[in-house]
């Protein structure tokens, strides 16, 4: 019996879901935080909160320049729409979740309020729609044997 050996394809695909995990957790742990924030009005609060936001933009924007690249190289594929509609997805995440810092760089209530939980709520749904999209295969094609 021969023993399957992971190819550079399927370790290069489980690195950019890990990258792609990052934005998953960070943004998450921003909503949860701007959540604590409008119920304690403890100002350390925002501050995680844009914290979260900055390294969830700096791992989002890694896993958006893989997508650019992936659909650059596979333009011509089968599964090209996937590619363009995770690109799409993670482009709206990473542009709002700009928005979402510009907003949490603001002082006291300014900062979350309703606008800055409005803006985390999108940016938390906009990742874990691109986790879906990733994981339901939308991105990837099998390689028959």
């Amino acid at each position: 019996m021969a023993i399957a050996r992971p190819s550079l394809r399927t370790g290069a695909h489980a690195l950019h879901a890990i990258l792609l995990s990052f934005p998953i957790a960070l943004f998450s742990g921003a909503l949860l935080s701007d959540i604590a924030y409008l119920r304690t009005a403890e100002i350390q609060w925002t501050n995680f909160s844009a914290w979260l936001i900055a390294f969830a933009l700096v791992f989002g924007g890694l896993v958006a320049a893989w997508a650019l690249v992936s659909l650059v190289i596979g333009y011509r594929d089968a599964r090209r729409d996937g590619r363009i509609t995770y690109f799409a997805v993670l482009a709206a995440m990473w542009v709002l979740g700009l928005i979402n810092a510009f907003k949490h760089s603001q002082d006291a209530w300014s900062s979350v309020g309703a606008l800055g939980l409005i803006l985390s709520v999108l940016c938390t749904l906009l990742a874990l729609a691109a986790g879906v999209l990733l994981h339901a295969g939308l991105t990837t094609r099998e390689i028959a044997r």
